[in-house]
């Protein structure tokens, strides 16, 4: 979730930049359905980029586009795709769906992008979505893992991607964690106007009961809440081993904090929405002892890791995140089929990407299964000393 690069960036900041970036909204209707544009004519590739790059998870949006600028600066110094250069068109959403959408329609309908990458957020690829089908532009989005996003009902959507696992596995993820720590009961702390959140919560649920676990109580909070303490104390109440936060950074920060402050000592759990430096500048070692799934860890002594990590660090001077990470990924896959495709029309890229299988990104291996998903490990991350330490790799 960082980065800068001397690439052509033409970031747009006509949309809001209100911090209630959580609040749930009506997404915007989709753009008319369009014929699929014709191949570029012009000796350059559009990429669209939409991300939270305002808002109260601005870092989502700087690290995401940062990757993707690295990445598309070093395939430029490879020649380009299809010998011709690519450059980077970014939109803010400032942390709301509504303003998602209508970034991505502008994008495809005006700036004519041959691929749209982002968001990160599930509520807002959800927005996204219809949008880039209905226009006939490939969509990846790097780290949104409800299942929803790549799915309009039963159907899979037909030009809509990620670069990540999703709910199902994660939550899944982090409930085997669970009872292999000897944890049998757990309060439920969830964002009931996000998406990701619910999906999480949900599926972490299932699993951990099937497990044989228990959950004493299932609370509720909104993104941008300042006050937890009435929440956190029926909480306490119930004598959890263990509270799982599904949420993002900012909140999940808070809520640890006053945690604390009421007398609560258990470990707090959650997913990848807790990714971020900013975490623990807000925390101030108050989630020292708590657990989260995420896509990968830094300590990951894999050459592709560490390399991708030493270039990140050139060139931004931070040590890469996730959302950082699989936007990279994101980029690669999307070069990748570009490359493949027989022309750069929307539906000849769309089929490339669907034939993805056994691309090497930084985050795994990435073959992409019926639904448009790809089927990956994840990795459980320690906190202590207010830093986050690998514990575990979980498998499919």
């Amino acid at each position: 979730m960082r980065f800068a690069r001397a690439l052509t960036l033409a970031t747009l900041t006509a949309f809001s930049a209100s911090c209630q970036s959580k609040q749930e909204a009506q997404p915007a209707a989709p753009a008319p359905a369009a014929a699929p544009a014709p191949a570029p004519a012009s000796d350059k590739i559009v990429i669209g980029h939409v991300g939270s790059m305002t808002g109260s998870e601005a870092t989502f949006g700087t690290s995401t586009d940062n990757a993707i600028k690295l990445a598309i600066e070093e395939q430029n110094k490879k020649g380009g795709v299809k010998g011709k250069q690519l450059v980077l068109k970014t939109l803010d959403d400032g942390g709301k769906p509504e303003e998602a959408a209508v970034a991505a329609t502008r994008l495809v309908t005006q700036d004519k992008v041959a691929v749209l990458l982002g968001e990160v957020a599930s509520s807002r690829s959800l927005a996204m979505a219809p949008i880039a089908d209905s226009n006939q532009v490939p969509m990846i989005t790097p780290t949104s893992t409800n299942p929803r996003v790549t799915k309009d009902g039963p159907k899979t959507r037909p030009y809509v991607f990620r670069a990540c696992f999703i709910d199902p596995f994660q939550g899944t993820v982090m409930a085997k964690f669970a009872t292999e720590k000897k944890i049998t009961k757990v309060a439920v702390f969830r964002d009931v106007g996000n998406d990701y959140s619910v999906g999480l919560a949900d599926f972490f649920t299932k699993t951990f009961q099937e497990l044989g676990g228990k959950i004493v109580v299932d609370e509720s909070y909104k993104a941008g809440d300042q006050d937890f303490k009435s929440q956190l104390t029926s909480i306490k109440n119930k004598k959890p081993q263990g509270i799982y936060v599904p949420g993002y950074y900012t909140d999940v920060a808070l809520i640890a904090r006053q945690a604390r402050e009421l007398g609560i000592k258990v470990p707090l759990m959650g997913g990848d929405g807790w990714d971020s430096s900013k975490l623990y500048e807000i925390a101030k070692g108050a989630l020292d002892g708590s657990y989260f799934s995420n896509h990968y860890t830094d300590e990951d002594p894999s050459p592709v890791v560490q390399d991708f990590v030493k270039r990140y660090k050139a060139a931004y001077g931070a040590v890469p995140d996730a959302l950082a990470v699989l936007g990279y990924d994101a980029a690669l896959v999307a070069f990748d089929a570009m490359e493949r495709a027989k022309d750069l029309t929307g539906p000849s890229i769309r089929d490339a990407i669907e034939q993805t299988k056994g691309f090497q990104g930084v985050s795994g291996v990435i073959t992409l299964d019926a639904d448009h998903n790809p089927v990956k490990p994840a990795v459980v991350l320690g906190i202590e000393k207010n830093k986050p330490h690998y514990a575990a790799t979980i498998s499919p």
